[in-house]
């Protein structure tokens, strides 16, 4: 089965906003830092998603944001392979919302000096510098075995 998500890097200009992922029960992400983002409901583009999991885990408005690739992660869970639309979002208001009000995690603005030191999955420390080397367009392929360990990856760029 094939499912759809957004995956989301808001950056301020000197630091990436991640979350680490220490509050829900059975996370396939448990202990990891990663970006926010999430599946896309019924009738929703890319953007849309984007958007609205950004509001819901961040409470930020989007202001401007770059679409920067598409990640594929062949049955990253039991039966499923996942299609991620990646997002770099630049602009952006509102306040962040308070640790207790979180459900995914904790969420650090990340210095990007120390961004690469922070444990995530093999194939997101690649994502994390092309985000960070403002990449112009990726496609990209990782798969992943039981273990979580990277058993392939794949990556095209693109002059956008």
């Amino acid at each position: 089965m094939t499912k759809l998500a957004t995956i989301c890097y808001i950056d301020n200009g000197k630091e990436l906003l991640l979350l680490h992922r220490n509050k829900k029960i059975n996370d396939v992400h448990e202990g990891k830092w990663i970006s926010v983002g999430g599946k896309l409901e019924a009738g929703e583009t890319p953007d849309e998603c984007a958007k609205r999991e950004i509001f819901e885990e961040t409470h930020f408005i989007v202001k401007d944001m770059d679409f920067k690739g598409i990640i594929t992660f062949p049955e990253f869970t039991p039966d499923h392979d996942w299609y991620t639309y990646v997002f770099k979002v630049t602009e952006f208001e509102g306040q962040l919302i308070s640790d207790e009000e979180s459900r995914e995690g904790t969420l650090e603005w990340v210095p990007y000096d120390q961004v690469l030191t922070k444990p995530t999955w093999e194939g997101d420390y690649e994502i994390f510098k092309w985000i960070l080397d403002d990449v112009p367009f990726f496609s990209a392929k990782f798969t992943y075995g039981e273990d979580g360990q990277l058993l392939d990856k794949s990556v095209t760029f693109y002059d956008k």
